[in-house]
């Protein structure tokens, strides 16, 4: 059983910083694509970011610039990284990874911009 439990989460003004991280039960960082998603209200998951096992890493168009993901294998964590955010980034935030036809999900960190 593979859990996720995500931190970092909080209130920030526009223009500020988070950083979210993600913890995994288990060695799966190093192995498994691992993502981030956020969810606003009366909106559906989007995908935000995502990490490959080789290290590479792919954003969605909103947020390319801005956030940047990485891990630690060592500690088995990812690490979401959000500058320059914006009122539209509000969100709960969820990591995510997919192992042997079953997804896994966090409970979800709450990310607020506004001023």
């Amino acid at each position: 059983q593979v859990q996720l439990v995500e931190s970092g989460g909080g209130l920030v003004q526009p223009g500020g910083s988070l950083r979210l991280s993600c913890v995994a039960s288990g060695n799966i960082v190093s192995w498994y694509v691992m993502d981030w998603y956020r969810q606003a209200p009366g909106k559906q998951r989007e995908l935000v970011a995502a990490i490959a096992r080789g290290g590479s890493t792919n954003y969605a168009y909103s947020v390319k610039g801005r956030f940047t993901l990485s891990r630690d294998n060592a500690n088995n964590t990812v690490y979401l990284q959000m500058s320059s955010l914006k009122p539209e980034d509000t969100a709960v935030y969820f990591c995510h990874t997919g192992l042997s036809g079953f997804d896994y999900w966090g409970q979800g960190t709450q990310v607020t911009v506004s001023s």
